[in-house]
């Protein structure tokens, strides 16, 4: 299982940027285009009595101001990456996934 640190470093190579946020404060000044990521939910699978693997799951934002930004294609070509949503908000593009890692 990798690390949430893995993760961030994941997310950034992807996005050629350090503006990737994990569950950010209201308080942060976000730079764009951004990436922003929090824990969804973490699935056991048992065997044996006891917990045999755990998997993560994240909920990934890709935040731009470009309506037809690249980076979507980046993170939906993730093998363990599903697109749930996509919205605007404040002039901005935002396409929610979701991602196992």
């Amino acid at each position: 299982m990798a690390s949430r640190l893995n993760l961030q470093t994941f997310l950034e190579e992807i996005l050629e940027s350090r503006n990737v946020y994990f569950q950010p404060p209201e308080s942060v000044k976000m730079k764009y285009p951004a990436i922003v990521y929090a824990l969804d939910d973490i699935e056991n699978v048992h065997a044996d009595n006891g917990v045999y693997s755990s998997h993560r799951h994240y909920s990934v934002t890709v935040i731009d101001s470009d309506p037809d930004s690249e980076l979507v294609g980046k993170v939906v070509a993730i093998p363990t990456c599903r697109f749930e949503r996509y919205y605007t908000s404040e002039n901005l593009n935002h396409w929610n996934f979701s991602l196992y890692f």
